[in-house]
């Protein structure tokens, strides 16, 4: 339970952006502010720069770090950069073989028809844009994506910044998905719009059995999450 005894108290007065050779640096009262791991909060753009200052100002007198969803973006993105554990490309592309637009159901009827609608736009334009045709499948019998496909994914995100792979990686972890990940990336598809085609059994049970209260707050947050890291990317 958070208290005020544990709560942090906003300890500076002003913030402000400095253009430095490394990027953007949030300062804190003239100091640059740290991320968890204690390295500098440096921005790679101008715009996500005074974003991020933006979230710091706002703070009242207390510090709600769950008001501040592009700071904890990049913090996270630099923080892993700086420990050097993982590979995002490859944790984006493991979520190929078990992607949520590859497996369907196969009954009832309407539900299939409704992830069609949903989801084979998504197929489609990855591999219109990428070339990486997915393979899909029916109930939960296991799919292996091919070789030239994940490949054709690899090579649109191999020149790609750490801050970017980051909040690709984040969209996919909660959409499940790297195909919708990457179409609210770069496809031009309304965040919104690509959200709720991550929500389309949750959606479809619900309008069997009704609203679930708790299930409904956890969308919400995720609806948030996702929205976050959809500006973040549109900042960089």
């Amino acid at each position: 339970m958070t208290t005020e005894k544990t709560k942090l108290k906003r300890f500076y007065k002003n913030v402000a952006v400095e253009n430095r050779d490394k990027g953007y640096a949030i300062l804190l009262d003239g100091r640059v502010a740290k991320t968890a791991g204690r390295n500098m909060l440096m921005a790679p753009t101008e715009f996500l720069g005074a974003a991020i200052a933006a979230e710091w100002d706002a703070q009242g007198e207390y510090i709600k770090r769950h008001h501040m969803p592009l700071t904890a973006l990049l913090a996270g993105s630099i923080d892993s950069t700086a420990a050097a554990g993982g590979n995002p490309i490859e944790e984006i592309l493991t979520f190929l073989n078990t992607d949520l637009v590859c497996y369907r159901a196969d009954a009832p009827m309407a539900l299939v028809e409704r992830q069609g609608a949903a989801w084979d736009p998504y197929v489609e334009w990855l591999e219109a844009t990428c070339g990486a045709r997915l393979v899909t499948t029916k109930g939960i019998v296991a799919v292996a994506q091919s070789g030239a496909a994940i490949n054709a994914v690899r090579n649109h995100l191999e020149d790609q910044t750490p801050p970017v792979l980051h909040g690709i990686k984040t969209a996919t972890e909660i959409t499940g998905s790297a195909v919708l990940a990457m179409a609210m990336w770069k496809g031009g598809f309304e965040p919104q719009a690509v959200f709720d085609a991550s929500r389309v059994d949750e959606n479809f049970q619900e309008g069997r059995w009704g609203v679930d209260a708790e299930a409904k707050a956890r969308t919400q947050r995720l609806a948030a999450d996702f929205n976050a890291v959809a500006r973040f990317l549109s900042l960089l």
